[in-house]
């Protein structure tokens, strides 16, 4: 194997294989590396997305959805539900098959993928990244490129190893915790969410089916939270009452960064995508479908960069990210910091109001508009988003 390419990806998730899937379809050599033994493994996901966020990138394909969703369930403190229907809106996935089919597409564009390779340093020459170092099976390596590109998810060292603040306050990063379970009996189409400080504080609680009567159940709280209570007591709070003595299939944990995108997410050979850039939804926590936004435009832009030799063309990879959804995070991030600061009283005034407006005209924007209604410049804010 030639130890020089164009484009080294680290990381293959959503973010990292479609940043080397569009980089590769431009001709350049790629070389993708994956610290883990199998793509798509472990999952660290809700596993939730649009149709539209997948359509963008892969064709629909049954083996790969879980659930198809078509319903919001808001369950306030007091237990109001309120229920949103949409058509057709969005997805559970199975991750470990999706992340795969994503990985193979940039394969097929001509990718080389390493798996088991853990990348543990970068090259420079002149200050200007120039690769990376790796172990691979058991040997260290080094792989020279033009460009590097970090899609190595939230805990990424790239960016900080190349000089790019990724520093996240404890307060905005939330501490997420969720099991996959079986014999959950909920409607297979719906989305629940619960709202409360007895549930998620600061945040919230979801539970989202999958095939089989399973469920991804878990929640997300801020890290101030957290330091009170742990997220995994509240996890156990919930199940307890809720779905006591059912099988637990699988156990995760993790950080989600709760911000708007990094001020830099590029510098001299390198570009930082998906969660690695802070390209989270700060209001949901979302991030399959930005991640694959994020990687899209780098791997594009940076195969630009090399076809025509102009180095300096990846510093544009910020501006364009920003105009793309960047913008729209910042607002989603106000959004998150009006809403989840809300007590029990005000979810539950948020409940009844809602359930008031009748089934055809519900909507999230809706929502948000009787959420925020003494917040006049939030509801401009949401004619942006929604309208």
């Amino acid at each position: 194997m030639t130890d020089i390419f164009d484009i080294i990806v680290v990381g293959a998730g959503p973010a990292g294989s479609m940043a080397a899937r569009f980089a590769a379809e431009q001709g350049v050599s790629v070389l993708m590396l994956e610290k883990d033994r199998d793509v798509g493994y472990p999952v660290r996901c809700g596993e939730a997305i649009s149709k539209k966020g997948v359509e963008e990138f892969i064709p629909l394909d049954e083996k790969w959805i879980s659930s198809k969703i078509s319903k919001f369930s808001l369950n306030s403190p007091d237990g109001t539900e309120v229920v949103i229907e949409f058509n057709d809106s969005g997805f559970i996935l199975e991750r470990r098959i999706f992340d795969y089919e994503l990985a193979k597409t940039a394969a097929n564009a001509g990718a080389l993928i390493l798996t088991r390779a853990y990348v543990n340093g970068l090259l420079f020459d002149d200050n200007r990244v120039s690769g990376v170092k790796y172990e691979f099976r058991g040997e260290q390596k080094e792989a020279r490129a033009k460009i590097v590109i970090g899609a190595d998810g939230v805990e990424s060292r790239i960016g900080r190893w190349a000089g790019i603040e990724t520093f996240t306050d404890f307060r905005d990063m939330e501490c997420c915790v969720q099991v996959t379970a079986s014999n959950i009996k909920i409607d297979p189409g719906t989305l629940y969410f619960y709202f409360g400080k007895n549930v998620a504080p600061g945040g919230y609680f979801w539970v989202f089916p999958k095939a089989g009567c399973s469920a991804n159940i878990g929640l997300g709280i801020s890290g101030y939270e957290g330091k009170k209570k742990s997220a995994l007591s509240y996890l156990n709070d919930f199940m307890e009452k809720n779905y006591p003595e059912v099988p637990v299939l699988t156990s995760i944990a993790g950080g989600v960064p709760s911000i708007p995108t990094l001020k830099k997410i590029s510098a001299p050979g390198i570009l930082l995508a998906g969660d690695a850039g802070r390209q989270v939804n700060p209001l949901s926590g979302g991030g399959i479908a930005s991640g694959m936004i994020g990687g899209s435009i780098a791997g594009r832009i940076a195969g630009e960069s090399i076809k025509l030799n102009k180095p300096d063309h990846i510093l544009t990879y910020d501006n364009e990210w920003y105009e793309r959804i960047g913008k729209r995070h910042e607002i989603y991030n106000r959004l998150k910091n009006g809403v989840y600061n809300f007590d029990d009283e005000r979810f539950n005034k948020i409940a009844k109001s809602f359930s008031n407006v009748s089934a055809d005209k519900r909507s999230l924007g809706k929502l948000f508009a009787i959420a925020l209604v003494n917040h006049p410049l939030l509801l401009i804010d949401i004619m942006k988003v929604f309208i």
